[in-house]
């Protein structure tokens, strides 16, 4: 019989790191304000993070007769390039597979859909809020 590794992280470790819990805040605050400029454009808001094992979807909403699978990106610094950056070709297939999954469970086989990316800049002197329709193909392997 093998002996047990050793733990990877000390026994003192906090469950959840500081940063981490900035970034979760981070955004929380950016999903607020993607789905208030969302609603300001008329779109319908049908379920917020909808989760499966695959992954999660931050914003399931109707634009129209058009369901629409939403990311929302948030940056509080330009440290990293742009928050629509963000959403690689990875990101789209694990939002893609996501997005099936939703589809499925639902029963919606006969709808139009689409991918968005809501882009939110938390930079002085106020937040900058961009919605980028069609964003993205459905994408897997």
């Amino acid at each position: 019989m093998l002996p047990h590794p050793p733990p990877i992280f000390p026994p003192d470790l906090p469950a959840i790191p500081a940063m981490t819990q900035e970034r979760l805040s981070l955004g929380k605050k950016g999903e607020e304000l993607a789905i208030s400029k969302l609603k300001e454009l008329k779109y319908r808001i049908l379920e917020r993070n909808f989760k499966c094992r695959l992954g999660e979807i931050d914003i399931i909403a109707r634009d129209k007769s058009t369901l629409v699978f939403i990311e929302v990106k948030t940056r509080a610094t330009k440290d990293f390039g742009g928050p629509a950056a963000a959403v690689h070709e990875r990101k789209q297939r694990q939002l893609s597979k996501v997005a099936l999954v939703y589809l499925n469970q639902n029963k919606l086989f006969d709808i139009p859909a689409r991918f968005d990316v809501v882009a939110v800049e938390l930079l002085p002197p106020a937040p900058r809020i961009e919605v980028i329709q069609n964003a993205f193909e459905l994408c897997y392997e």
